[in-house]
């Protein structure tokens, strides 16, 4: 690296013979730094002042858990419980739960060991995942014709078609993709404690689950009214729900799921920033900047996780209660209404995953960082860029593998039945396909959830490039010559 003076008298970074701008440059509030070769507004982040950022939607939060625990307590107990007994029927269930825990430790393991396998040959692995995506478009679309399902099998052809059509055009970029997969596996090598946060998250996650069904289980009486109609001479039980209290049960389990899921999302980002800008803090598995990260995640930047959150919540529940109305009259309205929301839902998901990365790197506001999201990549042109998502394709493979060898070994344990686990088994002697069926559950799920905190980790190495290449370069000599290499020759005009 070398340096040199520019025309303000500040001395900029020079990386493999190009000007760079540093994001650590803290100006006042509003003023931006030059793109290279641009002269216009580079719209990088600054790191925020430690304070609670959008502290109301972290106590709407609040609220929202506080009312289902107080709800759960005073209806759900009798309710639940007769719903377990009437479920029980008095069969055995050790043998499954046995077998569960063996089939979760086996996926991850399994996942583990995949992670220096993508850092030693990320190009062949996506090379093979888009390989493997064009097949089974293929294959679903010769079944389709084999099975007799005409629609189905023009639908699939056309869909095969289109894969042809993706596959040819990003080939050319996977070694843009597969070096930022790189430096994402070797960020969370670095700080593997996030990986231990993602599954603390998920075991949350299964303990909200159960107390929000504990909850609706005693609510549903109070929802959910019976009368007897008679049509045709035959009488029917119609049931009709009260849809405002449904609506805000539905609100309030995924609003809390999506703050558990964004929380992980946020702490893997700071941790990442802090290993790309400082490295000393963030290079052992709790390391200092991932202990950080977590802190400012579930405190100062709590808020801004809840109000992004929520937005998407809003949606998904009006959704579900799209789809429940399905066997009414009106499909097509219903049908073109799903449509409308899952394209919203897919938009704020897509904005909030890059907004996090601003809100975990920088201590934005939601609506801070959202601005600085749409600045950076607008004015550095990198539009395509977002959208060559092809690690995704790898993480849904490989998730695949891992599902398939567990359910391999769980039919196996169901053959075998070792020590008597599956006598008075509730499926009487045919085990073997719900084990199998379990384990590969199981590898699916907790597979997905290493892989979730890698794909974090893509989307903040993305920004921090954007952000940071000087700091990557003195950091990270190795990784930066090879980032800088495939992105210039892919995207000459990024003004990297």
């Amino acid at each position: 690296m070398g340096r040199g003076k520019n025309e303000g008298g500040e001395t900029p970074v020079v990386v493999a013979g190009t000007a760079v701008a540093s994001p650590y440059d803290h100006r006042p509030e509003g003023v931006g730094t030059a793109a290279p070769g641009t002269g216009t507004t580079r719209g990088g982040g600054e790191k925020q002042a430690t304070r609670c950022r959008d502290p109301i939607f972290a106590l709407l939060l609040y609220a929202n858990v506080g009312a289902i625990v107080a709800v759960a307590a005073a209806y759900g107990s009798d309710a639940f419980s007769e719903a377990v007994d009437d479920a029980s029927g008095g069969y055995n269930y050790n043998g499954y739960l046995y077998s569960t825990f063996i089939l979760g430790a086996v996926a991850i393991v399994l996942t583990a060991v995949t992670l220096p396998i993508m850092m030693a040959i990320p190009a062949a692995l996506i090379k093979c995942s888009l390989l493997m995506m064009l097949v089974l478009s293929g294959v679903s679309a010769v079944f389709m014709f084999v099975s007799g399902s005409v629609i189905g099998a023009i639908f699939g052809l056309i869909f095969f078609l289109i894969t042809i059509c993706y596959t040819y055009c990003v080939w050319s970029r996977i070694p843009f993709a597969s070096v930022n997969l790189l430096t994402a596996c070797t960020a969370i090598r670095k700080n593997a404690g996030v990986v231990f946060v993602s599954f603390v998250f998920v075991c949350i996650a299964f303990g909200w689950t159960l107390l929000w069904a504990v909850a609706s289980a005693g609510v549903s009486n109070q929802i959910i009214t019976s009368q007897e109609v008679e049509i045709d001479g035959v009488k029917y039980t119609q049931s009709t729900a009260n849809y405002g209290y449904l609506f805000l049960l539905l609100l309030s389990y995924f609003f809390t799921h999506q703050v558990i899921q964004n929380t992980t999302h946020v702490t893997v980002a700071g941790t990442v920033g802090a290993w790309w800008f400082a490295p000393e803090d963030a290079s052992s598995c709790c390391s200092a900047g991932m202990v950080g990260s977590f802190i400012r995640a579930v405190t100062t930047s709590f808020g801004s996780i809840c109000f992004g959150s929520l937005l998407v919540a809003l949606v998904q529940a009006t959704k579900a209660l799209v789809n429940s109305a399905r066997n009414g009259d009106n499909q097509i309205l219903v049908c073109i209404a799903d449509c409308i929301l899952s394209c919203i839902e897919s938009l704020l998901e897509y904005f909030n995953k890059w907004a996090f990365v601003y809100v975990g790197l920088y201590g934005y506001s939601y609506i801070e960082a959202g601005k600085n999201v749409i600045t950076l990549f607008k004015n550095r042109g990198w539009e395509a860029i977002i959208a060559d998502d092809l690690v995704g394709n790898v993480f849904f493979i490989l998730s695949l593998c891992i599902g398939g060898l567990c359910a391999a070994m769980g039919y196996g344990i169901g053959k075998n039945d070792p020590e008597g686990w599956f006598e008075n088994s509730p499926t009487g002697g045919s085990d073997e396909a719900v084990v199998a069926g379990l384990g590969f559950l199981a590898g699916l799920v907790l597979s997905a959830i290493l892989y979730s905190s890698i794909a974090s980790a893509v989307n903040t190495v993305i920004v921090c490039f954007a952000e940071g290449p000087a700091e990557f370069e003195a950091n990270h000599p190795e990784l930066s010559r090879k980032m800088r290499e495939t992105w210039l020759q892919f995207y000459p005009d990024c003004g990297a």
